[in-house]
């Protein structure tokens, strides 16, 4: 909506009393809030009947409810093409997937399969496709090349046996290390989907939201890196040693290109034009997506062709290419976990865990949105983590979606599980009887279309210069997690970017912004000062407001911000005034000062000492020696001192130029103990040198807060508390006008006079009234 000119702006009166919180919830009848006792919130949570009954078994199996529904006429059609579209490019990403795990391409179809029929079931998805995502892939990958290194697998001889390939006079045991490296992927899978199904049914699927979409970019980015030069060996077909965790980026470079000069062309060639080929047509169904009905299937078309032209060119015999080889048919069958092998697992199954949930439930939210339907994040946890730990007991490993795969359904006309129930039928068709056409396929090939996928995640650096304008704080979470994820690993990447998250966010609390407000003339609107020409502060009021929640980390600076506002220190000008008070006291009983009538403080000069025709009791009592000097009495009269002019004394006592201080909290979300504490105190050393404080916007929240946290007290009442900054100004300019304020100091002064005995300021009670307790306890630990 366009804003009105100035000729058409329409004012507005507004006719209602000043109201402060007490009044307020006095006139409007405030009521107290029903409180549940747990036997209650037991009660009704464990309540069953049918309708609830229902409703539960719903949650769980949501399949019940959308499939009931399902309008097979409309939709049917449309989610079998797309399952079979989906299902073809499942099986060769499947394939593909595997070689970033580090086992046999048969297992990543496995991984394409079953996942599917648990989501089926459990998920509340309709267009996500459930199956490998290359970042779940490589963190499985390192935790299996960690654990089972082609060096655990060395036998003695100088000769290749059935199960083992020979590298410079090396045996390796290939069989035994596929085997143990499966057994380690499937385990942590299984791990993976516990730790899931926990979260999902501690209903903690919140958790995710601490993963901002700056962290999640910087992560996914670096985990492209990761999947780059770990599919680069492959293409190049060069011999390398496995290296995991910090700087293993590094090393696996300088492996490749100490070998490069052992570059098989082969594998080169089909590899760059598979990048080529790949990312071109991708461009070009990007490019005329509203214009083709099917995107082409180009890693299909891809993987057919290069499998055919290594059939029939004999790559493998005549050039030495790598290929796939062995794909066996059926099923492999079910085994549990290792459970030795969980206890070295845990923290980077639970990083995995995390990592898969958060990347799928931000694709299925896009879509869930953009298709107007929602998704419920705890059953999602339920069941990708159901997902894996059926997939792992297959020999799967660890299921998530990837955005290209899940585009493709969702363009191809996917409109349910239905299509992705039909995908995994496609799969299962290769697993049973296509998958032996697809042995000759070169491994570069399937490393060139994983490279070729990575495009998306590679663009995100696109966002670092749009980051950087409009968000710094979040631009350098970015830069800082992907660093760490390059540099690291993408495990101890991803907690250090988490960490480097919370800090800035810690960062932001603790110094939050905090401004001094000005009054737009004829209106009941206040402001920063500093961003308006046309704005005024109101005479003898300072207006603070601090936007942030207010706690233990950030109450120091909000007190040092409120001094710099007001532009003293109160507790100095305590103290200044304590001691200037002192010693006009002392001088009132020597009678070097005296008081007028009007309780004006002068001296005997200033009282017409020189004046012959005029004598008091005082000058006569002492001229006669019935007095000494210092015990004459002192009259009763209330003294005055007018702190703002030159004292009668040589103290330097700072000027305070303001009369009341207004805090405002509209943008106070939060109070814990120490901050009422503090503000408790701060508020009470404003009183003592006649500064009344005022707490202006607080939420009915942040009033129980502290009426729990006894923030009030005899001097600090609840009448200090207002419905708004306004209410608060008007109080205050009627307070004065009424003359009702005056100087806390007055009384202290007036009392002096009454008796010969020092004034009553001390020391201690001084520490007490002016230290919180972080200082007093230090104080106190060190005696």
């Amino acid at each position: 909506m366009d804003a009105l000119p100035p000729e058409n702006l329409y004012p507005y009166t507004v006719s209602r009393p000043i109201y402060s919180n007490p009044t307020f919830e006095e006139d409007n009848k405030r009521q107290a809030r029903e409180e549940r006792t747990l036997r209650d919130r037991v009660s009704r949570t464990c309540g069953c009947s049918g309708r609830q009954a229902l409703k539960v078994v719903k949650g769980v199996f949501p399949v019940i409810d959308w499939l009931s529904r399902y309008p097979i006429r409309e939709w049917l059609p449309s989610d079998v093409i797309s399952g079979v579209s989906t299902g073809l490019v499942c099986s060769l990403q499947g394939l593909a997937y595997a070689l970033l795990v580090s086992v046999a391409p048969v297992y990543g179809l496995y991984s394409a399969f079953f996942p599917i029929l648990t989501y089926f079931l459990l998920g509340t998805s309709r267009h996500i496709s459930v199956g490998p995502f290359p970042v779940t892939c490589l963190m499985v990958g390192s935790v299996v090349l960690t654990l089972a290194p082609d060096d655990h697998f060395l036998l003695p001889g100088n000769g290749t046996g059935m199960n083992g390939t020979e590298a410079d006079g090396i045996v390796v045991d290939v069989e035994a290390m596929e085997a143990q490296r499966i057994m380690v992927a499937s385990s942590m899978t299984v791990l993976v989907g516990l730790f899931q199904v926990v979260m999902g049914l501690l209903q903690v699927g919140f958790l995710v939201r601490y993963l901002s979409d700056p962290l999640v970019g910087g992560f996914t980015t670096a985990a492209a890196f990761h999947v780059l030069i770990s599919q680069l060996k492959i293409v190049l077909s060069v011999p390398t040693n496995n290296h995991s965790g910090c700087f293993s980026i590094l090393y696996t470079l300088i492996d490749v290109f100490t070998n490069i000069r052992q570059t098989n062309r082969a594998d080169l060639v089909a590899g760059l034009l598979t990048i080529v080929i790949v990312m071109a047509v991708k461009e070009v169904n990007s490019k005329f997506r509203h214009k083709i009905p099917v995107p082409i299937p180009i890693e299909v078309i891809v993987t057919v062709v290069a499998a055919g032209i290594s059939y029939a060119i004999e790559l493998e015999s005549r050039y030495g290419a790598s290929i796939v080889h062995s794909i066996p048919r059926g099923f492999a069958p079910a085994q549990p976990p290792n459970t030795e092998l969980l206890w070295n697992i845990l923290g980077s199954s639970f990083s995995t865990a995390v990592v898969g949930y958060a990347v799928a439930v931000s694709v299925a939210k896009v879509y869930a949105a953009k298709h107007d339907y929602t998704i419920d994040g705890n059953q999602e946890l339920i069941a990708f983590g159901f997902s894996n730990v059926f997939c792992g007991c297959f020999s799967g490993f660890v299921a998530s979606t990837a955005l290209s795969r899940t585009a493709v359904q969702e363009s191809t006309g996917g409109k349910s599980q239905v299509a992705g129930i039909i995908s995994a039928v496609m799969v299962m068709i290769v697993i049973l009887a296509l998958g032996n056409l697809l042995e000759p396929l070169q491994k570069s090939v399937l490393a060139a279309i994983v490279i070729a996928n990575l495009k998306g995640m590679f663009m995100q650096v696109t966002e670092v210069p749009t980051l950087w304008r409009q968000n710094r704080a979040d631009c350098f979470i970015w830069l800082a997690t992907c660093l760490a994820s390059v540099v690291l690993g993408l495990d101890v990447g991803l907690l250090a970017g988490l960490v480097f998250e919370m800090g800035t966010v810690v960062v932001r609390t603790q110094f939050p912004a905090c401004s001094t407000l000005g009054n737009i003339p004829g209106t009941n609107i206040y402001r920063n000062m500093k961003d308006y020409k046309n704005i005024a502060e109101v005479p003898g009021i300072k207006i603070f407001k601090c936007n942030a929640p207010i706690y233990f980390a950030n109450i120091d600076y909000f007190k040092e911000r409120l001094r710099a506002t007001v532009g003293f220190d109160s507790v100095r000008v305590f103290k200044k005034r304590n001691k200037a008070l002192k010693k006009i006291h002392k001088l009132i009983k020597k009678g070097k000062l005296r008081a007028t009538e009007t309780g004006e403080v002068v001296s005997e000069v200033s009282l017409g000492v020189d004046n012959k025709g005029f004598e008091s009791e005082q000058d006569s009592g002492r001229e006669s020696g019935q007095l000494e000097d210092g015990d004459w009495p002192v009259p009763e009269v209330e003294v005055r001192v007018d702190w703002a002019l030159d004292l009668p004394v040589r103290v330097s006592v700072p000027k305070v130029q303001i009369h009341s201080l207004v805090l405002d909290f509209s943008a106070v979300s939060f109070l814990d103990v120490v901050a009422v504490k503090s503000l408790r105190l701060v508020i009470k050393e404003f009183l003592r040198i006649g500064v009344n404080v005022y707490i202006a916007g607080c939420d009915d929240e942040i009033v129980r807060k502290m009426e729990a946290l006894a923030f009030f007290d005899e001097e600090v009442t609840r009448d200090l508390l207002f419905l708004s900054v306004h209410d608060a100004i008007l109080f205050i300019k009627l307070e004065t006008a009424n003359g009702s304020m005056q100087d806390a100091m007055v009384e202290g002064l007036s009392l002096m006079q009454d008796c010969k005995e020092p004034p009553p300021f001390t020391e201690e009670e001084d520490l007490i009234e002016t230290y919180d307790n972080q200082h007093r306890a230090i104080h106190g630990l060190s005696n």
